[in-house]
C-alpha cells in the first residue's frame, strides 16, 4: 500500500497524461474503450513515499467538489448530492436500511398536532476549537439554514431555538413527519464562530473529521477530530482528489489511488492490484409520461403499455454493462417503497392494451388512433452519454410496440419546459419520502412540478403522510399514495411516470482495502461512497 507526500503532483502527472492521450476531446461514456499509458506507472512514483496503515486516497469526479464551500448554510451535506457532512455532526442520521438512528441527538418527540419538534442533545462534544457545542449552536444552525440556504427547503420551519443547553425545539409552521430526515444532513456549525463570508473555507465543526487543506480545482485533505466523541476513526487522513472520469481511471492504472469512481464503461477492464467495487443505489431513470399535452402520453392505456413493455433488464445489460437494477418508482428497496409498483415485462399484453385502446398497427409498422400517429420525441440532457445511451435504448423497444420514437438531446435551460408536454430522461433518488412528494403532488400549481399530473386521492395520502406525528406510520401512507388498490401512481392507477434502471455505482478499489458496509446511495455519484470511511480499515 502506497502513499504520497504529493497528492496534488500526482493529480497533475495523471492529468498531464490524460490530456496527451485524449488529445484533447470528451470521452463516449458509452462506448467501451482501454485508456492506457505510453509510460511506466512507477514514473509516478514521488518522493516521500511512506508506509501507513490509517490514510487513504480517494478520486471523485469534479462536480463532487462544493463550490461554495464546507457550509451547511450553503447546501454542504444537502442538495442533489445529499451525503454526512463529515466535519460537522448532525442531530441524526440514517441506518444502514434508511431507518433513522442518533448522532448529536439521544433522543426526539413530537407534538400531536406535529408542530413541534423537542430534541435533546448529547453533552459532552466539543467543537474543533474547543468550545462546547449546545442546544444554542444547533438552533443558531437551523435559523442560518432557513434564512440563507438555496439548497435546503425549510420552508416547513418557523424557528429553532434553545430552551436549555441540551434541548433545542423546532417550531413548525406546517407538520412535517419526516423531519428525522432533513436532520440526518443538516451539519451543526458554532454560533461563536461563524461568518459566512469565510466559514465554507475554514469550517470549524464537531464531526470526525478536520479539514485540513483545501487546494481548490485539485484536493481536499481531511483528518481525524482527535477530540471527537464518537468511535475513534480508523482511518486518521483523507485525501480526496476531485479528477475526470478518464483522468481517474489512469490514476488506477498507474496505482496512484485507493479507490476511484467510475462507470460501466470501465467495467470489463481489469488494472493490476484493484477490484470493482459495485454499490446498490435508488438512483433512478426514467421518462416522464405527460398525461396531458401529449396526444399519445395523455391515453392512459399507452402509458400503461410503455411500463409493460419495457425490458428494464435488456437495458441494464447493453447500456449499463450489467451494473443496475430494474426500477419500478422513484423509491425502489427504501422503507416507504409499495411493492405494488414492480411489473412484468409482457410485451404480449403491452401490445393488446394498445390494440384494446384503439391504437391500431399500420403497414409501416407504427400505430394510429383517430388520424393521430403513435409518435414521440424522447428529450435527453445533452451532455450525459449514458442517458443519451438509455434514451436511444428505450426508442428501439418502443419501436417494437408500434410507437415510433426519436431522440433528441437538450440543455437543462429549456428542459423544465419542454418536458411539460414531453417525455424527458431524468435522474432521481433521495434518502427520503419527500422525493415522492416532489414529483408526484400538485401543489399549488394543481399541476405537479415536473411533468403534468394531478391525482387527489394521491395528494391526500402525501398530505396525510406529512401531518402523521409517527414517522414510521407514515411510510404506510407513502405507500398507498403510490397505491392503494384502487388508486395511485403504478401500473394499475395513473403510471404518470415509467422508471428504467437504478444505476449502480461503481468503484475502482485497491486489493486490501476494507470498505464498510454501504448505504444503498442516493442520486449523484460521489460523497456517498465516503459517508462512513472512518470505518475503513486496511489489513
Amino acid at each position: 500500500m502506497k502513499r504520497y507526500g504529493s497528492i496534488v503532483i500526482a493529480a497533475v502527472l495523471v492529468l498531464g497524461l490524460l490530456a496527451s492521450c485524449q488529445g484533447g476531446g470528451q470521452p463516449d461514456s458509452n462506448a467501451k474503450h482501454s485508456p492506457t499509458s505510453t509510460q511506466d506507472p512507477s514514473e509516478y512514483n514521488i518522493p516521500g513515499m511512506e508506509e501507513t496503515a490509517s490514510e487513504v486516497i480517494v478520486a471523485m469526479g469534479p462536480t463532487s467538489e462544493p463550490e461554495s464551500g464546507f457550509d451547511p448554510a450553503l447546501g454542504w451535506g444537502a442538495g442533489e448530492h445529499v451525503h454526512e457532512p463529515l466535519i460537522q455532526s448532525t442531530l441524526t442520521v440514517t441506518n444502514p436500511d434508511l431507518t433513522i438512528g442518533y448522532d448529536l441527538a439521544t433522543a426526539y418527540t413530537v407534538s400531536g398536532d406535529g408542530l413541534t419538534w423537542t430534541v435533546t442533545i448529547r453533552d459532552d462534544v466539543k467543537f474543533t476549537d474547543g468550545q462546547p457545542l449546545t442546544a444554542s449552536d444547533v438552533a443558531f444552525t437551523y435559523n442560518t439554514v432557513k434564512e440563507a440556504s438555496s439548497v435546503n427547503d425549510f420552508t416547513m420551519l418557523d424557528y429553532a431555538e434553545a430552551a436549555d443547553g441540551t434541548t433545542v425545539v423546532f417550531h413548525m409552521i406546517t407538520p412535517f413527519s419526516i423531519w428525522p430526515y432533513t436532520m440526518a444532513i443538516v451539519g451543526i456549525v458554532p454560533e461563536h464562530a461563524y461568518d459566512p463570508a469565510s466559514y465554507g473555507q475554514n469550517p470549524i465543526g464537531s464531526g470526525r473529521y478536520v479539514l485540513k487543506q483545501w487546494d481548490r480545482g485539485q484536493q481536499i485533505i481531511l483528518e481525524a477530530n482527535p477530540d471527537y466523541y464518537g468511535t475513534t476513526p480508523k482511518m486518521k487522513r483523507v485525501t480526496i482528489l476531485f479528477m475526470e472520469e478518464d483522468a481517474a481511471f489512469l490514476a488506477v492504472q498507474a496505482g496512484q489511488v485507493d479507490l476511484a469512481y467510475t462507470s460501466a464503461t470501465y467495467s470489463d477492464q481489469a488494472p493490476a492490484g484493484y477490484t470493482l467495487l459495485s454499490c446498490r443505489s435508488v438512483d433512478n431513470r426514467g421518462f416522464n409520461l405527460p398525461v396531458e399535452g401529449n396526444p399519445l402520453t395523455s391515453d392512459i392505456q399507452v402509458r400503461r403499455a410503455i411500463n409493460l413493455g419495457i425490458d428494464r433488464q435488456e437495458m441494464i445489460e447493453n447500456v449499463l454493462n450489467g451494473y443496475g437494477t430494474p426500477a419500478y418508482s422513484v423509491c425502489d428497496q427504501l422503507p416507504w417503497y409499495n411493492p405494488a409498483s414492480q411489473v412484468e415485462y409482457d410485451t404480449a399484453q403491452a401490445a393488446a392494451l394498445l390494440d384494446g385502446a384503439g391504437w391500431t398497427m399500420g403497414a409501416d409498422g407504427v400505430r394510429e388512433k383517430d388520424g393521430v400517429r403513435a409518435a414521440l420525441t424522447l428529450l435527453y440532457p445533452a451532455n450525459d452519454s449514458v442517458r443519451q445511451a438509455l434514451a436511444a435504448d428505450f426508442a428501439n423497444q418502443l419501436g417494437m410496440l408500434g410507437i415510433a420514437a426519436a431522440i433528441e438531446g437538450v440543455g437543462w435551460d429549456t428542459a423544465y419546459d419542454r418536458a411539460q408536454s414531453t417525455p424527458l430522461i431524468w435522474g432521481w433518488g433521495a434518502h427520503t419520502p419527500m422525493e415522492l412528494y416532489n414529483i408526484y403532488h400538485t401543489g399549488e400549481s394543481g399541476s405537479a412540478e415536473y411533468s403534468p399530473y394531478a391525482n387527489p386521492a394521491v395528494d391526500a395520502y402525501m398530505d396525510q403522510a406529512l401531518q402523521c406525528d409517527n414517522l414510521e406510520e407514515s411510510y404506510t401512507l407513502w405507500q398507498k399514495a403510490q397505491w392503494d388498490g384502487t388508486t395511485g401512481v403504478t401500473q394499475a392507477g395513473d403510471i404518470p411516470w415509467v422508471w428504467l434502471v437504478n444505476v449502480d455505482h461503481l468503484y475502482w478499489t485497491r486489493e486490501g482495502l476494507q470498505v464498510a458496509q454501504q448505504k444503498i446511495h442516493p442520486h449523484g455519484h460521489g460523497w456517498s461512497i465516503v459517508n462512513n470511511v472512518d470505518q475503513w480499515s486496511w489489513p
